[in-house]
């Protein structure tokens, strides 16, 4: 069948694969799951609920919550109809739940639990939104309630709303997180990420109709539910992690064969693996740090000689073998998105056989404009891929990435002078991201437009590639290069508090406590030759000459981090105005 609508994957997945399991949730220790047909008979009633309520097309619908299928059904149900569904983070603050509803004139919304209801709530004070939750919460309307509103409706009717949907309509409008200011509403159509859908089936090595997936990121960033809707299309059945904090758990309790993350949480893995590295003693530590030295000096699509593959092939099975059990030991592929991967972890799992694939987009562009091709041929490392079909890619004279092509959004929504801004006469997205194209049409990402700074010398910084090699130490958690206008860039560091504790051990320092740690002179000297050893890989006038040491994580919670995990630039400069300061007094 030809899918025009999004919609429409539920009945291929019928026809063509016909699921025992297409969605599943933990509840109370035990997995509930939906079939293919439990899918549409759900889909179809609610629908109807919304017709039965008095929703319209084009009218908006706020889902607030984390993953789980009852996300699914309403978004799905809202696409049969016409109406368009409006995602949001649950961790913003109800102020912005607040802008949010009001922009997008929002008439229901959908949250999961009761902290998310009590925020909506405010928000939606003294209008007549409608809410509904998820969880069973006092005083709130409930989804199952309002599906069974649904049961006696006309199925005709649906099918002539259905019928009605064209291709070019808009689905859903994505209000962006933003690293400053208020977000804007990207607007999708079925058509953007119908293309994505189809643009990205050829770069997913998963076998059709058998294979599973775990999902973790927030089903509201475009980059998850793209691939959602392509999982679903493929016939691989999605289960949704617990919670952010059981990933691991849940890994090897259903051994699914994919998964999309972001590097933060890749680091986090890596770090966790490294930290028990050093937790071992004798052999078994040198045997540890012999296979990881071998996996960082990796090159997937290149031969290293008999000596580097036989000892490859036994770190394989003495040491990296652990590593893919921790992962469930069915990984066929992991993508990579919504920030730069470090190389080294690229080259480290790839050499362990846990395919890492990088991709590159935006919300404004379905998301994907490139993506690495799943095979040690293809691969390559510190590129995000090679550019999807249908989709023009074109490097600017200041380097800026231009993108064109049915996958780029129709604008955002009520500001048509900021879509000027960003879509040209000739159709071309400014994507804000400065790259290069290698080979013809692998992508690499050198840094973000805005993010680049001007010293007093007048050399320019591009602080993302910085930030990132910095990352590679095991003791440097997060970082904000600074300097602009300055004569020298500095660094805000983000220690790893357990990096610290494994290299204190190591060194037979007695750990107390983060603070009387973060003080002492040899901590100091030990990030000092941390940043020495790294300043090496940049241009004199790029090395970072003075750093501050902090021990505040950022989070998203307090606001230093987008809820896709980038540095909010501007936030951490106001908030640490006096630090900053004090590396150039």
């Amino acid at each position: 069948m030809t899918i025009t609508r999004l919609f429409e994957i539920i009945n291929h997945q019928i026809a063509t694969f016909d699921k025992e399991v297409a969605l599943a949730q933990k509840i109370d220790g035990k997995w509930k799951t939906y079939s293919s047909r439990d899918l549409k008979k759900i889909v179809d009633n609610l629908g109807l609920a919304f017709l039965a309520s008095g929703i319209e097309k084009d009218e908006k619908v706020a889902i607030i919550s984390n993953n789980r299928p009852e996300w699914n059904f309403v978004d799905l149900a809202l696409q049969q109809i016409g109406a368009i569904s409006v995602p949001m983070y649950p961790t913003i603050s109800a102020d912005d739940y607040k802008y949010i509803f009001e922009h997008a004139e929002v008439k229901q919304v959908f949250v999961g639990d009761e902290e998310i209801y009590q925020k909506a709530l405010t928000a939606a004070a003294g209008t007549d939104i409608r809410i509904f939750s998820f969880d069973r919460i006092e005083g709130c309307e409930n989804w199952e309630e309002f599906l069974v509103s649904g049961e006696t409706g006309d199925l005709a009717i649906l099918e002539e709303k259905k019928e009605a949907i064209q291709i070019n309509d808009i689905f859903t409008i994505i209000y962006t997180s933003g690293t400053t200011g208020r977000p804007k509403g990207v607007m999708l159509t079925h058509g953007n990420v119908i293309h994505n859908v189809f643009a990205v089936e050829d770069r997913i090595v998963v076998e059709k109709g058998i294979s599973s997936a775990l999902s973790f990121l927030p089903l509201c960033h475009i980059y998850e539910r793209t691939g959602s809707f392509c999982f679903m299309y493929m016939g691989v059945s999605i289960y949704y992690a617990e919670s952010m904090e059981t990933i691991g758990d849940n890994l090897k309790e259903i051994q699914p064969h994919i998964f999309n993350t972001v590097p933060r949480l890749l680091e986090k893995v890596y770090d966790k693996i490294v930290s028990k590295g050093y937790e071992l003693t004798g052999i078994k530590k040198s045997l540890f740090f012999w296979a990881l030295n071998l996996g960082l000096n990796y090159e997937p699509n290149k031969n290293q000689g008999w000596w580097y593959n036989f000892q490859l092939k036994m770190a394989n099975k003495i040491i990296f073998s652990k590593w893919r059990e921790a992962l469930g030991g069915n990984i066929k592929q992991i993508n990579s998105g919504a920030s730069a991967l470090q190389p080294r972890l690229a080259r480290v799992f790839w050499s362990a056989q846990i395919p890492v694939c990088e991709g590159y987009g935006l919300t404004e562009t379905s998301p994907v404009v490139s993506a690495s091709i799943c095979n040690l041929e293809d691969i390559r490392i510190g590129m995000v891929g090679k550019i999807v079909k249908e989709v023009e890619v074109k490097i600017a004279e200041d380097g800026e990435i231009l993108a064109k092509g049915p996958n780029i959004m129709q604008g955002y929504y009520k500001q048509p002078e900021l879509t000027a801004e960003v879509i040209d006469e000739e159709g071309w997205f400014h994507t804000g991201d400065i790259g290069e194209i290698h080979e013809g049409h692998y992508l690499k990402i050198t840094d973000r437009k805005k993010e680049m700074f001007k010293t007093s010398g007048g050399k320019y910084i591009a602080p993302q590639p910085m930030e990132n090699k910095f990352k590679e130490s095991p003791l440097i958690e997060q970082v904000l290069v600074v300097g602009e206008n300055k004569n020298y860039p500095s660094a805000l560091i983000v220690p790893s508090i357990t990096g610290l504790q494994d290299w204190c051990k190591h060194k037979d320092i007695p750990y107390t406590t983060d603070d009387e740690m973060l003080a002492k002179p040899e901590i100091l000297d030990k990030y000092q030759k941390e940043i020495d050893r790294l300043n090496k890989y940049f241009g004199k006038w790029e090395q970072v000459k003075k750093f501050k040491i902090l021990n505040n994580q950022w989070n998203i919670e307090t606001g230093e981090l987008t809820p896709t995990m980038k540095l909010k630039r501007k936030v951490i400069h106001q908030k640490y105005a006096k630090e900053i300061e004090s590396l150039y007094s």
